[in-house]
């Protein structure tokens, strides 16, 4: 009778036999340590992957800062990475992060707070890769890294860790899952950064710089300057919010959602951790905004501005805007989410026990407008882009949650 403990609990159909335990020393044919040198600017070829260049979420080569190693790389070849190799964070807040090495990748060098295992061919390395991803080898980690100092763990360390296998067969085929998998995640990723690199550059170059009257981009048949409104003049109502007294539990867990600035999380505000009573709403400055207002952070987050989705009520920490048209909202949304880009908010902030704003300044802020027809069309313009952002962002998210439950119920999890 095969134990529970040695099988997943979803596997490849036609595999039965348990998983035996087998040391990370039996699965790979060396452990060495990096290459103890600086990093220069880098040459064009060859990488410098260290601790910092192994992304925290996908555990793929971060390309974003290049480096190369400062010193004769002829002499140098046995810390040139190659398929197979698995790299692990030794020492530091990082310890026991993991990277598996990719061709794609290009000519790479590991650095000195990295240890490799080159996983040998009778073992699928992807597959011994995503093993270091699940709540086992987390557990091995937190209990192994305990240091008098700083939390570190060694190549032997390592190479006693105990890692749950099956056939080899049955390795490369979890291993190509995942992998293939991790490339559908990355490519979503990437999706997501381009459509928010996109957004940036709109919103910097669809409104007129600061002392301007003409965007450096616009929609054809609109020649006209831009106006110079103040903020309050193109709002019909507008004020902050305010915050009942934590100290009476009568105020708190009522049916009327509060806003608090950790629940503005991007355009759309649909949700809040905290609902309060009417008794609460009554006896503070609170009031219920309407669905549909914008809502712009005054301290703690200055200048981070979102779209009330239901009616709410808000701590004093906003300023609540509610506009007679959805053109002329969605303009002004996206032109205060251009202000907290730019920083246009540091010179009006005040000083002192807190960062803040005052309802006068947001009220008086000054901003070029153009005629309702072109706020319209660019208003709808940036409320599509974000929607397709949502979109990735919401596919990133599922891709991760299914790869995390197959993490936990496709490997071995024992003790």
């Amino acid at each position: 009778m095969v134990e529970k403990s040695n099988v997943p609990e979803i596997r490849f159909a036609g595999f039965a036999d348990p998983w035996e335990q087998r040391k990370l020393g039996e699965l790979a044919d060396s452990f060495e340590y990096g290459l103890n040198v600086p990093a220069s600017d880098f040459d064009g070829i060859h990488k410098y992957l260290r601790i910092t260049d192994i992304d925290d979420e996908t555990h793929r080569f971060n390309e974003s800062d290049l480096t190369s190693p400062l010193t004769d790389l002829m002499k140098c070849e046995q810390y040139r990475l190659a398929e197979g190799d698995l790299l692990f964070a030794r020492t530091g807040a990082s310890v026991g992060k993991t990277y598996l090495y990719q061709s794609s990748d290009g000519l790479a060098y590991y650095a000195g707070f990295l240890i490799r295992a080159h996983i040998h061919d009778d073992a699928s390395a992807d597959f011994v890769f995503q093993s270091t991803l699940t709540e086992r080898y987390r557990r091995f980690v937190s209990i192994t890294s305990q240091r008098s100092g700083q939390p570190g763990i060694n190549a032997k360390e390592y190479s006693e860790y105990e890692v749950p296998t099956p056939s080899l067969s049955e390795q490369r085929l979890i291993g190509r899952l995942f992998s293939r998998l991790d490339a559908l995640i990355t490519l979503h990723q990437r999706k997501y950064d381009k459509l928010g690199e996109l957004k940036k550059s709109l919103l910097e170059k669809m409104f007129p710089k600061e002392g301007e009257v003409f965007p450096e981009i616009r929609f054809a048949g609109f020649a006209d300057p831009w106006e110079q409104r103040k903020l309050g003049e193109l709002f019909s109502y507008g004020g902050s919010g305010g915050t009942p007294s934590s100290s009476n539990d009568s105020f708190y867990g009522g049916k009327i959602p509060f806003l608090g600035i950790s629940d503005v999380k991007g355009r759309d505000i649909s949700h809040t951790a905290k609902h309060i009573t009417e008794n609460g709403l009554a006896a503070s400055a609170a009031w219920v905004v309407p669905s549909g207002a914008v809502c712009l952070a005054m301290y703690a987050s200055v200048g981070k501005v979102g779209i009330i989705r239901q009616n709410t009520a808000t701590s004093q920490a906003f300023f609540n805007m509610v506009f007679d048209n959805d053109g002329t909202r969605d303009f002004v949304y996206s032109r205060l989410e251009r202000a907290e880009l730019t920083t246009e908010w540091e010179s009006l902030i005040s000083t002192g026990t807190q960062r803040n704003l005052n309802a006068n300044k947001v009220r008086d802020f000054m901003l070029a407008v153009p005629a309702e027809t072109e706020q319209r069309l660019i208003g709808s313009l940036f409320a599509r882009l974000d929607s397709l952002i949502t979109l990735h962002q919401r596919k990133l998210e599922l891709l991760r949650n299914i790869k995390k439950a197959l993490l936990d119920k496709m490997f071995v999890e024992g003790e």
